[in-house]
């Protein structure tokens, strides 16, 4: 009876969250419509959305292949090797993409893949004349593989360290060569992973704003998203904004539920719950490619932040620290950034769950399994939501009831915990599926529930996960500029909006100091997701 009542309880709170996520977003769209009478949609299929649409869809699968093939190898190095010096400094770094702002990072790969960077000027001193140029498709595939191949491959270094330890084992006893552990063992758990870690790819890149303006070069290439931008920005034509952002919910939408059903069924295997310890890895040549890959992987994502850094610590640090307008900025993120977590991680466990137990009934109808499917499209479908369509639209809405600066930190601590759900969800639904294998059957038959359960079976089985996807949610709302954009003011000032001003004001070395500042905070909350990690592979 408790635990009935109890799913009953589950099942209305997440009918809740998903009935608000419906109703922000629809009362943004409905505000952009209502502002402007006629137009814009009616020219939607011109030439030159026909080109934006095309290179969006090129531009957002080359870069989702890219990341997912450079991940796959990195994430099998970091589960193999479980013990080199560093390995916990190597996953903080893998985590410190999510956390930077678009444009500071796109700064730090310029001054390593520009014209005057680092590549450039190691070619030029071998005597090649043709500089690479980091502009155009090559610059933006660069600078989608630097944030997505890092979140892909934590994701499935996580999949990966679910893998029960007696497998290992067998495949030790059995003698199984490299190829054939990552056939019969890595491979299925990989494989499982890929459509939810490819969709999610694959919607950040068709969805990138910041890095195709900065990065694109001009209007050959524009992507989507872009010319949303164009409709609200320039042209104020909400109608056309709204046309866009459905013909993107469309297409991206096609691909993710294709990819829903090319995915394999989830095998969870029974385990002793014992320490996990890998034989696979031991040998020279096993540590000698792993090691390649590793340092493939560093050189790749932590050269720009080197580049970052120097131009950091050129700023004046001391002055910027003790400056009141940082301060508050500071203030400003956190107080933000803290509740948006808290409710993105708090929502995504609640649906997940709630997911679960529709799809466990034995007698689910038609409205069960509607409803355990808008949950799941939600969690994916939010992301194609545009912050500045939703940030523009409740700006219209609150105006009338007069400083829209009063409401401006509730607008983004809701745009911010919508945007994080799609990461928070990747990184918390396989693990609660893992956790639900293992111990579902025991609580029920022990008849543990309610807070008992959470305290002694959910966190301690859950701690990790629910750590790591707290970490993401809080760095990607620290390192958020698009929904504070149009909030943004001295009473509402975030790190990346007085980044963002003084770069503006051609305060460049404010600015670099600011970014080596955001940086070094996105660290600390790195370190909190991978709390636990270094214990663990000492066991290993």
């Amino acid at each position: 009876m408790f635990a009935s009542r109890e799913n009953r309880m589950t099942i209305a709170a997440a009918a809740a969250c998903l009935g608000g996520i419906l109703l922000f977003v629809g009362l943004a769209a409905a505000a952009l419509l209502a502002q402007s009478g006629e137009g814009g949609a009616n020219g939607l299929f011109d030439d030159y959305i026909w080109r934006v649409t095309r290179f969006t869809l090129l531009q957002a699968s080359l870069s989702t292949v890219l990341s997912i093939l450079f991940s796959i190898p990195v994430s099998r190095a970091l589960a193999r090797q479980a013990s080199f010096p560093g390995r916990i400094w190597m996953l903080r770094l893998m985590a410190l993409p999510l956390g930077l702002p678009a444009l500071v990072a796109a700064l730090g790969l310029i001054e390593v893949w520009g014209r005057q960077g680092l590549l450039n000027k190691g070619l030029a001193a071998l005597g090649l004349q043709q500089p690479i140029s980091i502009y155009g498709l090559f610059g933006i595939l660069v600078a989608h593989v630097f944030f997505n191949m890092p979140l892909a491959a934590r994701l499935m270094l996580a999949g990966l360290e679910r893998i029960p330890p007696e497998y290992w084992r067998s495949s030790a006893n059995l003698g199984m060569g490299s190829l054939a552990i990552f056939r019969f063992v890595e491979w299925p758990a990989i494989r499982g992973l890929l459509p939810g870690i490819a969709g999610l790819v694959f919607m950040l890149c068709a969805t990138s704003f910041t890095l195709v303006l900065t990065l694109g070069g001009g209007p050959a290439a524009s992507t989507i998203e872009v010319a949303i931008y164009q409709a609200l920005r320039f042209d104020f034509d909400p109608p056309r904004a709204i046309a866009l952002s459905s013909l993107q919910v469309v297409l991206t939408g096609t691909l993710l539920l294709a990819l829903k059903y090319l995915a394999p069924p989830p095998e969870e295997g029974a385990t002793s719950g014992r320490a996990t310890r890998r034989f696979d890895g031991l040998s020279s040549v096993s540590r000698l490619v792993d090691g390649a890959w590793l340092v493939l992987a560093l050189l790749f994502v932590g050269l720009p932040f080197a580049a970052i850094a120097v131009s950091g610590m050129q700023a004046d640090l001391a002055r910027l620290v003790g400056e009141p307008a940082v301060h508050r900025a500071l203030a400003s993120s956190i107080a933000i950034a803290l509740p948006s977590a808290i409710i993105s991680v708090a929502m995504a466990a609640l649906m997940i769950r709630t997911q679960r137990l529709l799809l466990a009934r034995r007698r689910r109808g038609m409205p069960d399994r509607l409803f355990a499917g808008a949950i799941g499209a939600s969690t994916s479908f939010i992301l194609l939501a545009p912050p500045v369509v939703l940030g523009a639209g409740w700006f219209l809405l609150l105006r009338p009831f007069g400083d829209v600066a009063r409401f401006a930190p509730f607008v983004v601590i809701a745009i911010n915990a919508l945007m994080a759900l799609p990461f928070v969800h990747r990184v918390l639904a396989p693990a609660m599926a893992t956790h639900a294998a293992r111990t579902g059957r025991l609580a029920a038959s022990l008849g543990v529930g309610g807070f008992h359960r959470l305290r002694w079976i959910d966190w301690p089985g859950l701690r990790k996960p629910l750590l790591m996807a707290f970490s993401f949610a809080l760095a990607l709302s620290l390192g958020d500029l698009g929904a504070v954009a149009l909030f943004g003011s001295q009473d509402l000032a975030t790190l990346p909006w007085l980044l963002y001003s003084r770069m503006g004001s051609y305060r460049t070395a404010d600015a670099a100091g600011l970014a080596l500042l955001l940086g070094l905070i996105c660290l600390v909350l790195t370190m909190l997701g991978t709390a636990g990690e270094k214990a663990e592979g000492r066991r290993a």
